[in-house]
């Protein structure tokens, strides 16, 4: 089972959506860019957010919960302070990022795609980060590790904790 950050949108981000939304309401085509705005105030598209965007936009909540879950551009998902994503690309699983990818489930008590409780850490999957080369790879925002062995995961961690 997924372990999540619990939702917990303010009354100023929700004024914040709900006044877009007002701006954006006679425009043609604007439920994706409300959709993106939502997502850029909140960080992701919780129920508890498309609800909004449903109830402001007089729409039926599956409209706004089959645009959210068609797009990739959309999250679901809260990410975490520091977003891990592991190459599973077949350069990297070859040489056995499906193992890393395991190591950091087991380590941060998560599932792929979730977020830690506490929302310091993300993870997900991905095909490729282009660095081949470094296979095994991962990245945590944006710093690219490489060479990996699940064994050198606890210490990759470790120098997050702030």
């Amino acid at each position: 089972m997924k372990k999540t950050v619990p939702f917990n949108g303010t009354k100023e981000q929700e004024e914040q959506l709900v006044s877009y939304i007002k701006e954006m309401k006679d425009v043609q085509g604007n439920l994706i860019p409300i959709m993106q705005k939502a997502q850029e105030i909140y960080g992701y598209l919780p129920i508890e957010v498309q609800t909004i965007i449903a109830r402001e936009m007089d729409i039926p909540l599956e409209k706004v919960y089959g645009i959210s879950t068609f797009y990739a551009m959309f999250t679901l998902e809260p990410k975490g302070k520091y977003q891990i994503a592991v190459c599973l690309g077949t350069a990297c699983y070859v040489k056995g990022s499906g193992d890393v990818y395991a190591k950091l489930e087991k380590v941060l008590g998560l599932q792929g795609g979730g977020c830690t409780p506490d929302g310091k850490f993300s993870l997900e999957a991905c095909r490729c980060l282009g660095a081949c080369g470094l296979a095994p790879v991962m990245m945590i925002n944006g710093e690219v590790y490489g060479r990996l062995t699940p064994d050198q995961i606890p210490g990759i961690l470790a120098k997050y904790n702030d």
